[in-house]
């Protein structure tokens, strides 16, 4: 009895081992994308390219272009000059319902916001419950360099190659700066894609129901967008090392906030474009009052 309960816990221990490690054959297939990832970056380099990249499961960490000692602090300045506008616009943000009594609860009272809010729960929902997570992934990391290639070409660069995987991605460019490294952080793609569509679809189609099916589908694209960037920031991102972590966490913030208050603007209410400016020259009054105090 003794030994068969020795040779249970062994046959346990060792299946509870392979199960936290690859299998061979996914061990091979990750070192080949790997390899692959960095022999298509260097290529890019000697043709006089750069990166701007999602990586994931350790997918082209090691090849990132390292900021001198100049321009480390120069961005930890600039960081610095951005807190207080981030609390500034946060603070204009949760101050939003001054003298607009009712303004909240009317807003969640609103039909539109009870199908944004029900999108919002429907994608939360399947996120922590993780199913056919890396089907999902996929499309985030494609709409994160799809991001990227956009403000590529808006910013008058060159794209020489594109790769997208459930482990990774990146493209590859003659152009590479602040806003098209950040990009992906804070303008949501899928967001974006089904309000054109939406739109082109209402020019020539008179679809039943198509504003509750737009409003639930912007605020699961929207939620989706939020929970996989929250999700992504930890783990290495070569587009926050490329400018410095600190100073790209400043940016992101701040623009995400901002892009929360247009929403707030163009959201059924009486909140003017005219009151959200307003709220935020008086949170910098109150800034520029505390540190005159100082």
């Amino acid at each position: 009895m003794q030994r068969r309960r020795r040779a249970n816990i062994r046959n346990t221990t060792r299946n509870s081992r392979r199960q936290g490690r690859p299998s061979l054959r996914e061990a091979f297939e990750g070192a080949n994308l790997r390899a692959k990832h960095r022999s298509n970056r260097r290529l890019g380099k000697r043709l006089g390219m750069t990166s701007v990249q999602a990586a994931i499961s350790g997918v082209g960490v090691d090849d990132i272009d390292q900021l001198n000692a100049l321009q480390r602090v120069s961005r930890w300045l600039i960081a610095l000059i951005l807190l207080p506008l981030c609390f500034i616009a946060t603070r204009a943000l949760f101050n939003v319902s001054e003298g607009h009594e009712g303004f909240w609860q009317n807003l969640f009272a609103t039909k539109q916001f009870l199908y944004f809010g029900v999108g919002m729960f429907l994608m939360t929902g399947w996120f922590f419950s993780r199913v056919a997570q890396r089907f999902f992934l996929y499309f985030y990391v494609l709409g994160h360099e799809l991001t990227h290639a956009i403000f590529v070409y808006a910013c008058g660069g060159k794209i020489a190659g594109m790769s997208v995987s459930a482990d990774g991605g990146y493209v590859m460019t003659n152009k590479s700066n602040v806003l098209i490294a950040l990009s992906p952080y804070f303008v949501p793609f899928w967001s974006a894609i089904i309000l054109a569509v939406s739109t082109l679809l209402k020019l020539f189609f008179d679809i039943p129901y198509h504003n509750e099916g737009l409003y639930l589908m912007i605020g699961a694209s929207w939620t989706f967008h939020l929970l996989w960037t929250l999700w992504m920031i930890p783990r290495d991102q070569p587009d926050l090392q490329e400018n410095g972590v600190f100073f790209s966490l400043a940016v992101i913030y701040l623009a995400n906030v901002i892009f929360i208050s247009i929403l707030l603007c163009l959201a059924p209410g009486n909140l003017t474009w005219h009151h959200w400016l307003n709220e935020l020259l008086d949170a910098w009054a109150y800034v520029k009052g505390y540190l005159l105090f100082w």
